[in-house]
């Protein structure tokens, strides 16, 4: 829990009103209290309807009970699956949503958790008939909730977890058949030696293509420009080159958990399959499409259910899913689902981004331990045999034992490619992430050519709009797709069905991408709603835009939700255009880069567009899965939850050749880098359990 709400709570304890004790509290008095808990924005109404819904099941629900199950609803939307007792009693404000300054006038939970000893309330959970304690000897899984140990869930959330987990742990036990002439074919793809900095390194690529050639499961984790993309490439040429000789090719599929990361690893898989050493024919079986993971699965309209499941499992034998730092634990547990036990899954993503939007931290969870390795002595001895490569890296730790099957099939590689470690933003990412605040500031005083610190005078410094509009020595700002869009526009007699406008909107649309304002916050004036107003305004009075509301031409809007009758998802970006309808008269049109990695575009009538927004600044959260050439993150002037070492390094790393941060006030970044996003989940140690159990047996 942060200083500030420590303080918060033993500055409130007693001043305003006396403490109510679990204890002596009615129902009624608890409901009340939820009520104005809600009504202040620190629960959410849906939590009052879960605990509502105990007592309509259980009048005689004991109130400890009750509020237990409104905290344990309520972390789900903050990313928790499940509510640890032993840590809310430690710290009980800190599950509710308070404001960062505090607010006076109503008691919080940790005047009602007064004297509550751990053993008293698991105890009492344990006894209602509202919850499964997974510690006793019956099971009831008809009962909302389940607690175990000492965290309680949800029941769904807990059944997610426990699939996973189990799923997770068949698959690891399985060890899969390498390709013949195995380790000749693993050196034709990875024919050079690989040196950093002039000194020969263990070739990480080369091991994680080893080691996931050996199993049903694996999972590749490494920062941007480490080679995700590269090794996963060389890995399907691995397993397909036999394949096709046979004359059985593999059925593989590419997914991500968003259009726009889809999109992005289309391209860049597209590219490394034509660079790949391999026969035409090969070349040709490896897939460069890239599907969402809900059009994988097959998304029913209005239901959380999916075409394919356990009893109508997808047709593939490999599948590749990117940005797996995204998959929140409810996608997670239906892919497994729907994932045949023979078929090969390959998870890539960034263990240091930011987790999933909603419950859960999958990648966070299994990763736990990547940095370290964990190798056993066997599967050392295995890689060094067969990929060549010595299997050493700083912080890694091999030869323990047996070792944890997990660990034996997840890579973490370490040289990017990109971005230099000791230099620019490849250092600024990784002082962030070793929480290295003195330094990392230190660094960005330096006023480096990569690097911009922005330090504002107040909300309205002009030189926020300035680097908004102009960018910031080569860095471009918004100005740059503005003018294209009008410098680059075709003739007015340019016929209507001419390729030339779909190129013309095609250029704007990458210009975007050029640059892009990040936020920490959703609200306020550092937040994505107050700065898309505020840019909108400062490019209209530069005469950027056209001045008008609504509709207009040079318009950025994000789709905030999966629209499958458009083929639109959930993340996608298209920008407004005047161009000639049949007709020769002009028409407003959305143009959207297309989704099947062809690079082209098509246009959308706005009218069929509902679940859009403004995007001239986007939380870091959305912009999970795109890079831009320009990267401005602005921070807010007070420190808030949300912003966590974690957060900076995704904003950082989204910047390709410029990151500028802003900041609004002294002190915000340095706090910022010294917290970690903390999670609150069972899913490593059900797995844990579940490989135990396969163990023994």
């Amino acid at each position: 829990m942060s200083q500030t709400l420590k303080e918060l709570s033993n500055s409130q304890r007693n001043v305003d009103q006396p403490p109510v004790l679990i204890a002596n509290a009615s129902t009624t008095q608890l409901l009340h209290q939820i009520d104005n808990w809600v009504s202040r924005g620190w629960l959410r109404a849906l939590d009052r309807s879960f605990a509502t819904f105990l007592l309509e099941q259980d009048p005689q629900t004991r109130v400890s009970v009750l509020l237990a199950a409104a905290m344990t609803s309520h972390q789900l939307g903050r990313g928790h699956s499940c509510l640890d007792l032993v840590a809310t009693l430690q710290a009980p404000d800190f599950v509710l949503s308070l404001p960062p300054e505090g607010e006076e006038g109503s008691q919080l939970p940790s005047q009602w958790l007064q004297n509550l000893d751990i053993e008293q309330w698991r105890q009492t959970l344990a006894l209602s008939p509202m919850v499964e304690d997974r510690d006793g000897q019956q099971r009831f899984p008809e009962r909302p909730m389940v607690l175990a140990g000492s965290r309680l869930y949800l029941r769904r959330y807990w059944n997610y977890e426990s699939s996973i987990a189990q799923s997770l742990s068949r698959r690891l036990s399985v060890e899969a058949m390498t390709p013949v002439n195995f380790s000749s074919r693993l050196d034709t793809l990875f024919p050079l030696a690989f040196v950093d900095k002039g000194v020969r390194c263990s070739d990480w690529q080369k091991i994680a293509c080893a080691l996931a050639a050996r199993g049903n499961f694996s999972v590749i984790t490494g920062g941007p420009g480490t080679g995700k993309t590269t090794s996963v490439v060389r890995l399907l040429g691995l397993l397909q080159t036999p394949a096709v000789d046979e004359g059985k090719p593999l059925r593989i599929r590419l997914a991500a958990p968003t259009g726009k990361a889809a999109a992005r690893l289309s391209e860049s898989i597209g590219k490394a399959v034509r660079e790949l050493p391999v026969s035409a024919p090969v070349q040709e079986a490896i897939p460069t499409d890239v599907s969402t993971l809900h059009r994988l699965l097959g998304s029913r309209p209005d239901s959380r259910n999916f075409i394919h499941h356990r009893d109508k499992p997808l047709e593939l034998d490999v599948l590749v899913v990117d940005e797996a730092s995204m998959i929140d634990l409810e996608m997670m547990a239906c892919l497994l689902d729907a994932l045949p036990r023979q078929a090969r899954l390959i998870l890539l993503g960034d263990k240091d981004q930011l987790a999933s939007v909603d419950a859960g931290s999958v990648l966070g969870d299994l990763c736990r331990n990547a940095e370290v390795g964990g190798y056993s002595e066997q599967t050392v001895a295995w890689l060094e045999a067969h990929s060549g490569e010595s299997v050493s890296a700083p912080r890694l730790q091999t030869a323990v034992g047996l070792g944890d099957p997990l660990a034996q099939q997840t890579v973490m590689l370490r040289y990017s490619r990109r971005f230099d470690s000791q230099q620019g933003i490849g250092r600024l990412a990784k002082l962030v992430n070793e929480k290295n605040a003195v330094e990392a500031r230190n660094l960005l005083d330096q006023q480096l050519p990569q690097l911009f610190n922005l330090k504002l005078r107040g909300e309205h410094d002009a030189a926020l709009t300035e680097l908004i509009i102009n960018g910031q020595g080569d860095a471009p700002g918004y100005r740059h797709y503005l003018e294209l869009l009008r410098d680059l526009r075709p003739a007015k007699d340019t016929a209507w069905d001419s390729d030339r406008w779909a190129d013309w909107a095609g250029k704007v649309l990458t210009a975007f991408d050029e640059f892009r304002l990040l936020c920490a916050l959703r609200r306020g004036p550092w937040g994505v709603e107050g700065l898309n107003q505020r840019v909108a305004a400062q490019l209209r009075h530069c005469e950027l835009l056209p001045g008008e509301h609504g509709w207009y031409e040079g318009r950025p809007v994000l789709v905030t939700r999966n629209d499958y009758s458009l083929n639109l998802m959930n993340g996608d970006i298209g920008i407004a255009f005047w161009v000639p309808g049949p007709s020769a008269e002009l028409v407003l049109r959305v143009a959207f880069p297309r989704n099947d990695g062809s690079g082209g575009v098509r246009f959308v009538m706005p009218s069929r567009l509902v679940e859009v927004e403004t995007v001239f600044a986007m939380t870091v959260h959305k912009s999970q899965g795109s890079e831009f050439n320009h990267t401005a993150l602005v921070l807010p002037d007070a420190l808030n939850p949300v912003l966590t070492k974690e957060l900076l390094y995704t904003a950082i790393t989204r910047a390709k050749q410029w990151f500028s941060l802003v900041e609004a006030s002294p002190g915000v970044f340095e706090g910022a880098v010294s917290r970690n996003v903390q999670r609150t989940s069972g899913l490593a140690l059900q797995l844990q359990d579940e490989l135990a159990k396969l163990q023994r047996t």
